[in-house]
């Protein structure tokens, strides 16, 4: 007798291929935004700096008597660490998780948290290799809908979202209006400008489509005065919103998760600065630049200039291996 054994691995992979085709069940209303709410998304690469800068703006909002809601949409979960000096809060996703499992609903209180004025929360993510993370993003955001998002009473809601990653969750808040505008996070380096150009592309996609998204401008974390940030914003024809310089009282204040967007310190006025900016900058549409005029920004000795590309062979792979055989090409005489 034969056992019809399932191939676990095979099930697997189908759950992962059926999980990122799925489309999302969330819908946002189209049109031009009528809330006196700015929703902003901040992008950027991961490790730029986006959850320093998001910290310090919204605390600095508060300040100023905004109401302030900070959303981590990084599936590090760490947009708010430094807010709640380096205390992680519970994600949304693993509060839902075992709530569900308890056959209980998740409650406002179980999920956002406040200091100093600012509300905060995390989206959270899969564990590693159970999940898509772009998934996550939007079962977060399905239950904020059922917790009542958008009747929420906020100035500003700051959301933190990866920029490296492309699909369908992490590009939300562009592809279906969920923000007015964006902003960029980067610095003089090409790995983050990279990062910013490719939203950049995103945004007037969706603008073609008829999306109402733009982006608002730079922030060029940890400026080093070289000024390829600032050459990137000038070719992709936006401002610069604020450039936080490469200071190590900056560096040291972050890694002992010590706020400096306060008006008590000497960072206030910068990040004052970057709160009017960011309230009043318009959505612009970035012309996104091509590979080539991304590179060319830089010092040609740091980025490779004159490689050329030399095609490889079938002798260079087949190594050792490789063995010569007569041609089939038919090679007809001159006449």
């Amino acid at each position: 007798m034969t056992l019809d054994v399932p191939n676990l691995k095979d099930d697997y992979d189908q759950r992962l291929r059926d999980e990122a085709s799925e489309e999302p069940t969330l819908e946002v209303p189209q049109g031009e935004p009528t809330s006196k709410c700015q929703i902003i998304a901040i992008y950027g690469k991961g490790g730029i700096g986006k959850s320093f800068t998001l910290a310090n703006l919204s605390h600095m909002m508060a300040e100023q008597g905004k109401r302030v809601l900070l959303i981590g949409c990084d599936p590090k979960s760490d947009t708010t660490s430094l807010l709640f000096g380096g205390k992680a809060c519970p994600t949304i996703i693993e509060t839902s998780t075992q709530k569900k499992l308890a056959g209980e609903e998740v409650a406002i209180g179980d999920v956002c948290f406040k200091r100093n004025g600012v509300f905060a929360m995390e989206l959270g993510g899969p564990e590693v290799g159970r999940g898509c993370g772009g998934r996550g993003i939007i079962h977060g955001f399905e239950l904020l809908e059922k917790l009542g998002f958008h009747d929420w009473d906020f100035d500003y809601v700051l959301l933190d979202f990866l920029g490296d990653v492309v699909c369908g969750g992490f590009g939300l808040p562009i592809a279906r209006d969920m923000a007015q505008k964006v902003i960029l996070v980067g610095s003089n380096d090409l790995q983050s400008l990279y990062v910013a150009n490719n939203v950049c592309s995103a945004v007037e996609y969706f603008r073609k489509l008829g999306g109402n998204v733009g982006v608002a401008g730079l922030v060029i974390n940890k400026d080093d005065g070289t000024g390829e940030a600032q050459a990137f914003a000038k070719s992709v024809d936006i401002p610069v919103l604020a450039s936080i310089p490469a200071d190590d009282d900056l560096r040291k204040k972050s890694a002992n998760y010590q706020i400096v967007g306060t008006a008590e310190g000497p960072w206030g006025q910068l990040f004052a600065a970057l709160g009017d900016n960011v309230a009043d900058a318009p959505p612009l549409r970035p012309v996104a630049l091509t590979q080539d005029e991304l590179i060319g920004l830089f010092d040609g000795k740091d980025t490779g200039a004159g490689v050329v590309l030399e095609p490889a062979t079938m002798e260079d792979m087949r190594g050792k291996n490789y063995e010569p055989k007569a041609s089939l090409e038919v090679v007809y005489d001159d006449v």
